[in-house]
């Protein structure tokens, strides 16, 4: 499956154009989706210096995206062609009824897996 996921209030708390604190266990979720072989994306308003700052953060902590802002790694970007990207999901705040937690996110998208999840955490 292919998921994108924001950055901002997302995968850290909302600090634009900072980098907020992480959220707990969004790291240890991308992780593990991307260990049961889904691509993740990353989708985020970011652009620029802030962009290239969030994915460094992320590589930092060990989570390398299948590609950033676009479809695919290799898709060239235009102003002719819509920002909109080709996802089989989006993981973002601001769904209707707000974030889930990075454990019951996972429970959602991989509910038969077994072994190591993270913990359930409470809607906010």
């Amino acid at each position: 499956m292919i998921i994108a996921v924001d950055f901002d209030g997302t995968i850290v708390e909302h600090k634009y154009p900072a980098i907020g604190k992480e959220l707990l266990f969004a790291f240890e979720t991308i992780k593990l989706l991307q260990k049961n072989q889904h691509q993740i994306i990353l989708w985020t308003y970011r652009v620029g210096k802030e962009l290239d700052e969030a994915v460094e953060f992320c590589r930092m902590r060990g989570v390398e995206f299948y590609a950033v802002n676009k479809s695919y790694p290799e898709e060239q970007f235009d102003s002719s062609i819509s920002r909109k990207i080709h996802a089989d999901m989006f993981i973002d705040d601001r769904n209707i009824g707000g974030m889930l937690g990075w454990g019951e996110i996972y429970q959602i998208i991989c509910p038969d897996e077994s072994g190591s999840r993270p913990a359930q955490r409470k809607r906010r």
